[in-house]
């Protein structure tokens, strides 16, 4: 088994709820309430929810893009374990080189007002890097690594389609040859035929270089296609994590069940009935008692409606929060 490279325990991340002329708080939106899980060298683990589950949170909290409430994040480098959320600006621009994060839309994370050899080399220039033809050479390197062309590094943003453009924000990712990457639904809002392009050079990236991801999605084939282990989300926290396989074969959570039942199948031979799902997503400032899931789930009893299950391995890799997780019988997804 690999090593750990990061390990995350009871992640909080908060958001004050004002009102009033003083904007007194009167109480928090729970993105993130309490996610534990590792994260090991060289793998990739899929953070899967519905929209407003606490995925990208999550993501941007461990790296520091947000302050967390509370919890603790620890970096395992060269054999020592550095506390993320501990550290100060200075030991946060040292981490930082090795945690990085490519974004979900390829339009909005790039500096318009930037050519591309200005938004990947930019990295290099914060980390020390003052020499403009050292710059040049690398910018060019990172460009042909992720498929574009490098005669091409002077142009603006706006001269590149989609699926160029989030090339461009994988370079800057790569920069500065980083040991994880945050991927937040990097490919969710490109055509499909892109997608593939963009899947297939993530995992092309990680074998060349050991990269280890965390990866955001909502959408299950995708990580069925890219993840070995996946986590999933509900409410700001994780109701089942397992390994790939072991989670499309035989989901453990009743949520888990509904969210495949809900993606696209394209064989029509092998199309379920529809698991429609009763009720709105539970409201985060104010979740209901008990398992937050039990006001929509056809297996609750009194038990969920009063008991906070807790996040318990039931196999081996394999955690479900359920306190009826033993006794169900639920539907996977097709190959």
């Amino acid at each position: 088994m690999a090593e750990t490279l990061l390990e995350v325990v009871d992640l909080k991340k908060y958001f004050p709820i004002t009102s009033g002329l003083f904007d007194k708080v009167v109480g928090y939106v729970k993105a993130v309430d309490g996610v534990s899980f590792a994260l090991r060298s060289g793998e990739c683990l899929a953070l899967v929810g519905e929209s407003g589950s606490g995925k990208t949170t999550v993501g941007r909290t461990l790296l520091r893009a947000y302050q967390p409430t509370d919890g603790r994040v620890s970096f395992h480098l060269d054999g020592e374990a550095i506390d993320v959320m501990d550290a100060d600006e200075e030991e946060l621009k040292g981490l930082r080189r090795h945690m990085q994060m490519i974004f979900q839309d390829p339009y909005a994370s790039l500096n318009p007002r930037m050519t591309v050899f200005e938004i990947v080399g930019e990295p290099l220039l914060v980390h020390g890097i003052k020499d403009g033809a050292q710059r040049e050479e690398r910018v060019r390197q990172l460009m042909d690594q992720v498929g574009l062309n490098p005669q091409h590094m002077r142009r603006y943003p706006h001269a590149f389609s989609g699926g160029q453009r989030q090339r461009i924000g994988i370079a800057r990712a790569l920069a500065l040859h980083p040991r994880m990457i945050v991927a937040d639904e990097p490919v969710s809002a490109l055509d499909v035929s892109v997608q593939a392009q963009i899947l297939n050079l993530l995992q092309n990236l990680q074998d060349d270089l050991g990269l280890t991801y965390l990866f955001i999605a909502h959408d299950l084939s995708v990580v069925r296609h890219i993840a070995d282990r996946v986590a999933v989300m509900y409410v700001g926290k994780i109701v089942e994590e397992a390994p790939v396989d072991a989670l499309f074969s035989r989901p453990r959570h009743p949520y888990s069940e509904a969210l495949m039942a809900a993606a696209p199948v394209a064989d029509p031979a092998q199309r379920q009935p529809p698991l429609l799902l009763q009720g709105e997503v539970a409201d985060p400032s104010n979740p209901p008692a008990g398992c937050p899931f039990h006001p929509r789930c056809r297996h609750a009893t009194s038990q969920c409606k009063t008991e906070v299950p807790t996040l318990q391995s039931i196999e081996t890799d394999h955690a479900v929060s359920c306190h009826r997780a033993e006794e169900l019988h639920l539907s996977g997804m097709s190959s």
